[in-house]
């Protein structure tokens, strides 16, 4: 099998040749890696044979990038979205939220204003040799957008917009209409010209380490609406649709099957999502991609990882509906070593 049929196989809910691979080294992960043997001119991606390759469109308001401050160690930068974010050069951590252009509702039609499709939003020539060259190597394909709470929170401060959650249900919705909206638009635009991608990819961190962000009732007055829109369209396309959402989002697992997810990513087992349990409760109805904690990597005792994977892979390869992942992004803690042992493990009790 190659990697499409492998990952179509899998969301389908049937075993394939082995369980499908794909991770997220975080860029200081990636150079301390190339410091330690991983050749400079290889990508992770390359080297360890990752098989989902991500395409996309620019889904801001497209407001002037610019540098307002920098120094050895991070950069301070207004964004497509107008917001002001400090951020580290490594980009080894999350930015510091400092401005967000969002702070009452009358500054919303300004920008929704902007939030039109257009053929400029696509890099035409770029986007066709990558999917052109993706396929011809076997990969799979997924189009990444983003729309819900993660996305807003790039207009609105975190706080902000929780309380608007709460108090102003109707004008979030609208928000996140109008922007999962754009993400159908320029997909649709993509395909209606002959860009041909396998799946659709919603990023919408809803979690954190002790549960939910909001309650599943403000998840059902604010974003259920528009989840339901987005997957409707890409299966009518018979696209699947993936979720990543960071943190603990077991409580929302039955509106996310009602709307119709396909596939749940990454489940983070610091926050509490057992890819075992979740699998036995919910693997019939969805599929699932990462839960491999990311801190046994790093253990002292190898043996931990071993114990990770093998106990894991146990039960969610079964009948297939899992892709291998790490329950977030690959700390730069883990040595190019140990992430060689960890992907070998992965390949001795990935097979079927």
């Amino acid at each position: 099998m190659d990697s499409r049929e492998r990952i179509l196989t899998a969301l389908s809910h049937r075993e394939p040749d082995r369980v499908p691979i794909h991770d997220g080294p975080w860029p200081a992960t990636i150079a301390r890696w190339h410091k330690e043997g991983l050749p400079e001119s290889v990508s992770p991606a390359e080297y360890f044979g990752y098989e989902i390759v991500f395409t996309g469109c620019d889904l801001t308001p497209r407001f002037p990038v610019e540098v307002l401050e920098e120094t050895e160690e991070y950069i301070v930068q207004r964004t497509a979205t107008g917001a002001v974010n400090k951020n580290f050069r490594d980009l080894s951590s999350t930015p510091q939220l400092i401005d967000r252009p969002i702070k009452s509702k009358q500054d919303w039609p300004p920008i929704r204003e902007r939030l039109y499709a257009d053929e400029a939003r696509i890099n035409w020539d770029g986007m066709r040799r990558q999917i052109e060259e993706a396929h011809r190597r076997g990969k799979f394909v997924t189009f990444a957008g983003s729309y819900g709470y993660d996305t807003l929170q790039g207009y609105m401060r975190s706080e902000h917009l929780l309380m608007a959650m709460a108090t102003h249900p109707d004008w979030v919705r609208e928000m996140i209409m109008a922007l999962a909206a754009l993400n159908m638009e320029m997909a649709g635009m993509a395909m209606q010209k002959g860009i041909e991608f396998d799946s659709f990819w919603c990023g919408n961190d809803m979690g954190y380490r002790n549960g939910l962000l909001f309650s599943p009732d403000t998840y059902r007055r604010t974003h259920k609406e528009a989840d339901q829109m987005v997957v409707s369209f890409f299966h009518r396309h018979d696209k699947p649709v993936f979720l990543h959402s960071d943190g603990n989002v077991c409580e929302l697992i039955p509106d996310l099957i009602e709307v119709g997810f396909d596939c749940l990513h990454p489940l983070e087992v610091k926050a509490g999502m057992d890819l075992r349990e979740l699998k036995e409760r919910y693997g019939e109805r969805l599929a699932f991609w990462g839960g491999i904690d990311a801190r046994a990597m790093a253990a002292k005792d190898a043996s931990l990882i071993e114990e990770e994977i093998a106990s894991k892979f146990e039960v969610a390869k079964v009948g297939g509906g899992f892709i291998y992942h790490s329950d977030h992004s690959v700390p730069p803690n883990v040595s190019f070593e140990r992430y060689r042992h960890v992907m070998a493990l992965v390949h001795k009790y990935g097979q079927y």
